[in-house]
């Protein structure tokens, strides 16, 4: 698919700065949760920034590795708004948000075995049958191993996107969180990760606290995320690629001024042949 450039996810906080000034953004991401009441004030601005900027679908509780029954309620609500909406891509992400009934609202990861492994590509495969179109997987930020996990979290996720026939949504911070919190090499994670797979990269702020970080989404984005975006254009390509923030919000503009950064690193890690826009 071809790359949107670079966008923003898409805050009430900012709907009245984005239709008046018509920022410098190629696109935004929704929280898909938050639009799936058939009317209101944010579905209202949604299809007025739909009239002008594409949108991707990012959702939030589809627990997708959950044993727990697929929610079927929820994806016929999601097929509806993707039928009115008309995103360019729906995702969602690679873990599970409770069992038996119980929502633990957290994203938490899952235990990279084959059991495992099956169980998540058969469920990608029906909710892509349900949606009528391909989703788009995220890997999460983890605090947590399992001493049951047979292969690596990025063998896991490559092979996800293989066997269900998705797409990958490369969260580079998640990565580099979890780099340091499970001591494993960052590079090593992008380069198992098929490249044709990638359809879209996240960036974000994250909270160090000396041996460990948490993935908090309330900061600009750090350095070292920085420097391994540019590790992942360099290996993926052109890739559509947004900031996420979602406390501690900014202004809009200084937001856009962020996303300017990202446009810059990824002008300097792209092979000659590709351009940003």
């Amino acid at each position: 698919m071809t790359s949107l450039g670079f966008g923003l996810g898409l805050r009430p906080q900012h709907y009245a700065a984005i239709l008046a000034d018509r920022p410098r953004v190629d696109w935004f991401e929704a929280i898909s949760e938050n639009y799936l009441v058939g009317g209101g004030a944010p579905l209202h601005h949604l299809e007025r920034i739909r009239d002008t900027w594409p949108i991707a679908l990012h959702g939030v509780s589809m627990s997708i590795g959950s044993t727990a029954p697929l929610g079927l309620r929820y994806l016929r609500d999601l097929k509806r708004l993707i039928d009115r909406i008309e995103p360019a891509w729906v995702s969602d992400h690679l873990c599970w948000t409770g069992v038996d009934g119980r929502n633990l609202h957290d994203l938490l990861p899952l235990p990279y075995t084959e059991e495992a492994l099956r169980h998540v590509v058969q469920r990608i495969a029906r909710v892509q049958d349900l949606l009528g179109r391909q989703l788009v997987i995220e890997n999460v930020s983890s605090y947590l191993s399992y001493a049951t996990s047979e292969m690596s979290e990025w063998d896991f996720l490559a092979q996800v996107a293989i066997q269900a026939d998705c797409r990958l949504l490369l969260d580079v911070n998640n990565v580099y969180v979890s780099s340091i919190n499970h001591a494993f090499d960052a590079s090593a994670y992008l380069a198992a990760l098929p490249g044709d797979r990638v359809q879209q990269m996240h960036l974000a702020g994250h909270e160090h606290h000396g041996n460990y970080i948490i993935d908090t989404h309330d900061a600009p984005v750090a350095a070292p995320v920085w420097e391994l975006y540019r590790e992942a254009v360099g290996r993926f390509g052109n890739v559509s690629t947004m900031i996420e923030r979602d406390a501690n919000m900014p202004p809009l503009a200084d937001l856009v001024a962020e996303l300017e950064v990202a446009r810059a690193c990824a002008a300097t890690a792209l092979p000659h042949q590709q351009q940003v826009a």
